[in-house]
C-alpha cells in the first residue's frame, strides 16, 4: 500500500453520508496503531472482535495505542508485528430518531356490541433510540443480521404490531369495549403498547421512546357494516319490531320513488301497490301482491299462481280472476254502522262508510262522509 493510502487510514470518523445511520460499521477491520479516532457527540464507538465486544469509546478524539486505551491489547495482530488492530468497529448514534411510521391490520375481532366480525386496524408513528450499543450489536446486529436503518426500523415495527396484535384484542374482549367508540381508549392502550414493547427489546439495547399520532380504526366497509347494523336496530326498537320497521322501510323507498314522479322509479301503481300489501288495507283485491320492479300481479284464488293485473283468467289454471257478479237481492253489511246495504251499494245508506268495492271517501266520485 502507498504512502497515500497509509496516511489515509490513519484517521478514523463516521463519513458524512452516514451521518443519518442508527449504525455504521467502519469498512476495515484492520486499523493501524497511534490512529486518530474521532467520535461524535451523539454517538460511541464500539471495538468488537471473537463474538462479543471489547471496548466502547466515548465521544471526542482519541489515539489508538493500548498504552492508553487497555482493551486494545487484546486486539493486537501479532502478526504485523504489533502494528495493525483487528477488530470491527462500529459507530452508534445515541440520539433519538422520530416520527418513524407504523401501521396496518392486527387481527379480527368479535365486537362485543354487535357480535359480528370486523377487521382492526392502527396507525401512528414512534421513536427510536439506541441506550446499549453492546446489545445491540451483540444481539441484534450478530445474530437477527440487521444492520441498516431499514432493516432495523421494520424490525421493530414488527414488533410494535405484534404486541398491538395481542393487546388491543385483549383489552376489547376482557373490557367489552364497542368498537365504533374504540378511539377513547387510544391513551390507555397507547401508554399500555409502549411498556409491553419496551419489554420485549430490553434485550436488544433499543427503546421506544415515545408513540405519536397513535389511532386504532376498523376497516371502512366493516364501519359502514357496524353503523348500518345499530341503526336498524335502533329503528326496529322504535317501530315496535323487525316486521313493522321493514313495512316503514318499503313505504318509504315507496315514497321516495313516487317523489321522483312516472319513469323515476316511482310510478303511482307501484307505490298503491305497496300500500295495499303493507297497510291490509283494502279487501276483495284478490290477493294483489307487488311484483320485483313495482308491477302489481293477481293472485289466483284455485292455484295461487300469480297473473298480471290485466288477465281476466288465470294463465296457469284457466280459473277467472274477475269478481263474481253479486246475486239479485243480496245484501253486505256495513263495516262501520253493521246497517245492511244492496250488494252493489258503493256507500254505506246509513252512515256513508265506503263499501267493498266501491269508492273510497274523498276520492272524485265519492260524497263527503258524514261529520261523526
Amino acid at each position: 500500500m502507498g504512502i497515500f493510502g497509509q496516511v489515509q487510514r490513519q484517521f478514523i470518523a463516521r463519513p458524512d453520508p452516514a451521518k443519518g445511520q442508527i449504525l455504521y460499521k467502519w469498512p476495515d477491520q484492520n486499523i493501524r496503531k497511534f490512529t486518530q479516532l474521532t467520535v461524535e457527540q451523539d454517538e460511541l464507538a464500539v471495538f468488537f472482535r471473537d463474538g462479543r465486544v471489547q471496548g466502547t469509546i466515548q465521544p471526542g478524539r482519541v489515539t489508538l495505542d493500548s498504552s492508553e486505551i487497555p482493551f486494545l491489547g487484546a486486539l493486537v495482530d501479532a502478526v504485523t508485528g504489533g502494528n495493525l488492530f483487528r477488530t470491527e468497529l462500529y459507530f452508534i448514534s445515541t440520539r433519538e430518531f422520530p416520527n418513524l411510521p407504523f401501521g396496518g391490520a392486527i387481527d379480527n375481532v368479535v365486537d362485543p356490541q354487535t357480535n359480528l366480525g370486523v377487521g382492526l386496524r392502527v396507525f401512528g408513528e414512534y421513536s427510536l433510540k439506541v441506550i446499549e450499543p453492546q446489545s445491540l450489536i451483540v444481539n441484534l446486529v450478530g445474530t437477527q443480521n440487521l444492520s441498516t436503518n431499514d432493516e432495523i426500523t421494520d424490525w421493530m415495527r414488527e414488533q410494535l404490531l405484534k404486541t398491538l396484535r395481542t393487546d388491543v384484542v385483549t383489552h376489547v374482549v376482557s373490557n367489552g369495549w364497542a368498537l365504533l367508540g374504540i378511539a377513547a381508549h387510544t391513551d390507555q392502550v397507547e401508554a399500555e403498547t409502549i411498556a409491553q414493547v419496551q419489554r420485549n427489546v430490553n434485550s436488544y439495547g433499543l427503546q421506544i421512546v415515545r408513540l405519536g399520532n397513535f389511532t386504532i380504526t376498523l376497516k371502512p366497509e366493516d364501519e359502514d357494516k357496524l353503523k348500518g347494523f345499530l341503526k336498524d336496530v335502533q329503528y326496529t326498537k322504535l317501530a315496535g319490531g323487525f316486521q313493522q320497521y321493514a313495512a316503514g322501510e318499503a313505504m318509504l323507498g315507496a315514497g321516495q320513488g313516487l317523489a321522483q314522479g312516472p319513469g323515476q322509479g316511482g310510478g303511482n301503481p307501484a307505490f298503491l301497490g305497496v300500500g295495499v300489501g303493507m297497510g291490509g288495507l283494502v279487501a276483495g283485491q284478490m290477493g294483489q301482491t307487488v311484483a320485483a320492479g313495482g308491477q302489481i300481479q293477481v293472485r289466483c284464488p284455485q292455484c295461487h299462481a300469480l297473473n298480471a293485473e290485466s288477465s281476466r283468467f288465470c294463465n296457469s289454471c284457466g280459473q277467472s280472476l274477475e269478481p263474481a257478479p253479486a246475486p239479485v237481492g243480496a245484501t253486505i253489511a256495513c263495516p262501520h254502522c253493521k246497517a245492511q246495504n244492496a250488494a252493489t251499494a258503493r256507500f254505506c245508506t246509513s252512515c256513508g262508510q265506503g263499501l267493498q268495492g266501491g269508492a273510497q271517501p274523498g276520492s272524485a266520485s265519492a260524497p263527503p262522509a258524514p261529520a261523526p
